[in-house]
């Protein structure tokens, strides 16, 4: 085990989590949410395998409410059939013999697009289908995101209390702004190894990156693509929790988190982002709306859709008129479908497709298949069961009742719903695998654990 400078940062977090209860301690761990590129150690005897530091922090927080009193049966509480929960166990326990049997009972019956290591080189290659250490480390990961689920649903089903929620969410917003702009500073300034301490895990860092004339704004993150994607949730959160209580601190927070969406520079978020404020942004939050606040704030959302239509015509018109402009948009999104990696990725969800349909509708296996959207990544790891399963959960999230009597708890559960939507419409252009993340797992939790809660005070 090779211990690195985050590791310290990893131990921190793991004693502030255990010297307090998961309400209080959440913000410890959601501050360590933007810290992609970090590891808590690596494992040099398994190839060079990183643990990061949000892994150890998923571990910590379930550990806390396993140990807690009676903490096996709460976690078993937040089973409840129909919930979420329901779901996404059954979607963990198949999974699981996905990841184990299926690239065993399909091995040779197709080719997949999967990590190889060639000639020293790691690269995406065309591999017949074979049980791999790929299918470990995935299911590792989602175990991860279904503890991560577990705990802060349990927590929040038992203390309902949307103050914390809201102190965690400022204070990853802040830290992720802050790795953003000194990321993004070190290099204008010459200093681009500024953040290499927090750089700790075996993968490749693409910072530096300079696109259309700005730096590419990377922050904690290995590259802009996980970075846009973090922001996106953080973005989609705000939004809403300021649409829904005209918060000057939640407005602050929207700009913040706008501000290093743009900067990213990654046309799948910027993509998300629009598809996000018309198909949610305008249908979900005028619905809430319509149900919880006054007819001003109604006017009110309705002229922040006419300005965002305004943005969009003036961006139009400075890319016929601009040339600066036409070429940062060439270069960050229409030539990115013609690019080689624009031909690659869609060669990767042809065949996660072919897959889908070679392995008779039961998936090659979790950790098996690379592909470049996430319906066609989950339909061929887990086929059309785990798939069905896993919209089951995020239809479940998304239908999370908004019906007690404490406007400010409903506010933060729409507003957690958001974030959750909003990332999943960029996971929909460019996720290559079932694994949303554990900071999407941690949005879900905390939406199904208030809301639970809410209807459980309102019976009592």
């Amino acid at each position: 085990m090779e211990i690195v400078p985050t590791s310290i940062l990893a131990l921190l977090v793991i004693l502030v989590l255990f010297a307090n209860s998961p309400h209080r301690g959440l913000w410890a761990f959601m501050v360590l949410t933007p810290f992609g590129a970090a590891a808590a150690f690596n494992l040099p005897a398994v190839g060079g395998a990183s643990v990061g530091v949000m892994d150890i922090g998923a571990i910590a927080i379930f550990s806390i409410m396993l140990l807690s009193r009676d903490g096996f049966s709460r976690i078993v509480g937040s089973l409840r059939i129909g919930r979420p929960g329901f779901y996404l166990t059954l979607l963990a326990l198949f999974a699981i013999v996905s990841a184990l049997v299926f690239p065993r009972l399909f091995s040779g019956n197709t080719e997949v697009f999967a990590i190889a290591r060639d000639e020293n080189q790691t690269r995406i290659m065309l591999v017949p289908l074979k049980a791999t250490t790929g299918n470990l480390t995935q299911l590792f990961r989602f175990t991860l995101n279904v503890l991560t689920f577990l705990a802060v649903a349990t927590a929040f089903r038992l203390r309902p209390d949307p103050r914390y929620v809201l102190i965690a969410m400022i204070a990853a917003t802040a830290v992720h702004v802050i790795l953003g702009t000194v990321d993004v500073l070190s290099v204008l300034t010459g200093f681009s190894e500024l953040l290499d301490p927090i750089r700790t895990a075996n993968y490749s860092i693409l910072a530096g990156v300079r696109i259309g004339g700005l730096v590419r704004m990377v922050g904690g993150f290995p590259e802009a693509s996980s970075f846009g994607y973090y922001s996106l949730g953080l973005f989609g959160f705000w939004l809403q929790y300021w649409i829904l209580t005209r918060n000057k601190s939640a407005l602050l927070m929207l700009a913040l988190s706008f501000a290093v969406l743009v900067l990213s520079t990654s046309s799948a978020s910027y993509v998300a982002a629009l598809a996000f404020l018309i198909t949610g942004g305008f249908i979900t939050v005028l619905r809430g709306l319509e149900a919880h606040v006054s007819r001003r704030t109604m006017s009110l959302a309705i002229t922040g859709a006419l300005v965002a239509l305004a943005i969009s015509v003036l961006l139009f018109a400075s890319y016929q008129l601009v040339d600066s402009i036409s070429q940062y948009f060439d270069e960050i999104l229409f030539d990115k479908v013609r690019s080689s990696s624009g031909v690659e990725r869609s060669s990767w969800n042809a065949q996660a497709w072919q897959n889908y349909r070679d392995t008779w509708g039961l998936g090659a296996g979790l950790g098996s298949v690379r592909a470049s959207n996430w319906l066609l990544a989950s339909l061929a790891s887990v086929g059309l069961i785990g798939t069905g399963l896993y919209l089951a959960f995020l239809v479940s999230v998304m239908r999370l009742s908004t019906c007690s009597e404490n406007f400010n708890r409903d506010a933060c559960i729409s507003s957690l719903k958001s974030g959750c939507l909003a990332m999943l419409m960029s996971a929909m252009l460019t996720s290559a695998t079932p694994d949303l993340g554990i900071f999407f797992f941690a949005l879900a939790g905390l939406a199904t654990g208030l809301s639970r809660g809410g209807e459980i005070e309102s019976i009592a």
